[in-house]
C-alpha cells in the first residue's frame, strides 16, 4: 500500500508500483503528480479497509501524507511511531538514557530572541523541531552569528513552509542542541515482520566546510557500506526494541562524534531518502528499495559489492544560492551541468522557482576523480545559470 504526495514522484517509483501492482491512495493532491495512468488508484475508504483487513505494509514517498495517516489510520500503530520520530524533541527524549549528557532544548519561535545562548557550548545547532530537507538548520559559532541567525531563520522557514504542511515543517517550535562533530551518514532501511533492521543503503553526507549544513552531496560506496553496516545494525536493533518497530521503513541520519560514539541526528519515518533520491541504490547496487521492502528481501551485500572497489556513487542536489533572485534566471544549462560528471547516471529536472533546486543528479565517479565531486560541492552553481541582462 502506497501513499504518494508532493513534492516529487520519480518515474522509477511509478514503474515499480506498476510492476508490483501496488494500490495507491487517491489523495487530494494526486492529480498534481501527473502519475502514469496504469497506476491502480483506490479511494480512501478502500485503502483504509485494505490496511485494516490485511495489515498491509505501508510506504509513503512524502511526509506530506502524515496528516492523512494520523487521521485515517489511527487503528494502527503508525501515527504513534511516526510521531516519536518526526518530533525531534520526542526523539531526543527517547534517547536520553543512552545519551544522558547530550544537551537539547525546545524553544518557541517567540522565545528565540530571549534564549540565553550561555546555556549551551558553542558551536551549537538550531533547527525546526519538526523539519525537512535542511530547511531552517543553522550552526551557530558566536554571539554575533546568533543575532543574524534568529532573523534569517524566521525568514527562510516561513518562506519554505508555504510548500509543506505543519506536519512536515512546524515554524513555531525549534530545537537547540549541541553540535555533533564528525562524519555524517544517512541510512535507508526497513524493519521486517520480526522487528529486525534491514539496511538497503548507506550514504555519507559530505560538506564543503565545517560551517556547511547544506544537502549538496551524498555518496555511497563499497567501503562506506562495509565499514558501517554492522555497527549501524547494532544501534538500529536497540531503536527497534525501544519503539517496537515491525514492517516499518525509515531514513535515519547519524554522526560519529570525536570519541567515535554513534549519535543519531534525526529519523524520517515511513519513507526512505526524500524526493525519491533513495533510487540511487538501484543505480549503485541494483537494489530497488521499494521492492525489497514490500517483498521483505534482504540484500546479500557480500555478493552485491563485488567489483565495486573503485567506484563512488553520488546524489547531487543542485540547490540555488540564497542570494539569487530566481525571477532573474532565464535558463538553466542542464547539458553543461550534466557534462561536469564523468558518468552521469540520471538527472531529474526540478522546478527551481518553487523549490530552490534545479536538479537532482545521480553519478558514478572513479575514486581517482574525487575532484569532480569536490568542485561541485564548493560551487555556487551560478555557472550553470543564465540570467536576464
Amino acid at each position: 500500500m502506497i501513499i504518494l504526495d508532493k513534492p516529487y514522484v520519480s518515474n522509477f517509483l511509478q514503474n515499480t508500483i506498476i510492476k508490483l501492482d501496488l494500490p495507491v491512495l487517491h489523495s487530494e493532491n494526486i492529480e498534481e503528480l501527473n502519475l502514469d495512468n496504469k497506476i491502480n488508484l483506490i479511494k480512501g475508504e478502500d485503502f483504509i479497509n485494505k490496511v485494516n483487513e490485511k495489515g498491509a505494509l505501508v510506504y509513503s514517498n512524502s511526509e506530506n501524507s502524515i496528516d492523512w495517516i494520523t487521521k485515517n489510520l489511527s487503528f494502527t500503530d503508525l501515527p504513534e511511531k511516526i510521531d516519536v520520530f518526526k518530533d525531534k524533541l520526542k526523539f531526543r527524549e527517547l534517547l536520553k538514557d543512552i545519551y544522558p549528557d547530550f544537551f537539547y532544548k525546545e524553544v518557541n519561535v517567540d522565545g528565540l530572541k530571549d534564549f540565553d545562548i550561555n546555556e549551551i557550548e558553542m558551536p551549537f545547532v538550531i533547527k525546526p523541531s519538526i523539519g525537512f530537507f535542511s530547511i531552517g538548520v543553522y550552526k551557530v559559532s558566536s554571539i554575533s552569528e546568533w543575532k543574524n541567525v534568529t532573523t534569517e531563520l524566521k525568514t527562510e522557514v516561513n518562506k519554505m513552509a508555504k510548500n509543506y504542511p505543519v506536519e512536515v515543517i512546524d515554524t513555531t517550535k525549534f530545537i537547540v542542541e549541541e553540535n555533533i562533530e564528525g562524519e555524517e551518514f544517512a541510512v535507508d532501511l526497513y524493519y521486517d515482520k520480526d522487528g529486525r533492521p534491514v539496511i538497503l543503503n548507506i550514504l555519507k553526507h559530505i560538506f564543503s566546510s565545517e560551517e556547511d549544513v547544506s544537502d549538496r552531496v551524498y555518496i555511497t560506496s563499497k567501503e562506506i557500506i562495509e565499514e558501517n553496516h554492522d555497527q549501524f545494525v547494532e544501534f538500529l536493533d536497540d531503536i527497534g526494541e525501544m519503539v517496537e518497530l515491525k514492517n516499518f521503513p525509515m531514513h535515519i541520519e547519524f554522526r560519529f562524534n570525536n570519541y567515535g560514539a554513534l549519535i543519531p541526528i534525526e529519523v524520517n519515518p515511513l519513507r526512505f531518502a526524500g524526493w525519491c533520491t533513495t533510487d540511487v541504490a538501484y543505480y549503485a547496487y541494483g537494489i530497488n528499495v521499494y521492492e525489497y521492502y514490500f517483498k521483505q528481501i534482504k540484500p546479500d551485500w557480500k555478493e552485491i559489492l563485488k567489483n565495486k572497489e573503485d567506484k563512488i556513487y553520488s546524489i547531487v542536489i543542485a540547490d540555488l544560492p540564497e542570494d539569487i533572485d530566481v525571477n532573474e534566471i532565464v535558463e538553466v544549462d542542464y547539458d553543461k551541468f550534466r557534462s561536469h560528471f564523468e558518468k552521469p547516471l540520471e538527472m531529474r529536472k526540478i522546478d527551481y522557482v518553487k523549490h530552490g533546486v534545479f536538479a537532482f543528479l545521480f553519478a558514478e565517479t572513479d575514486y581517482n576523480n574525487w575532484q569532480e565531486l569536490e568542485e561541485i560541492l564548493k560551487s555556487s552553481l551560478e555557472e550553470y545559470l543564465k540570467f536576464k541582462n
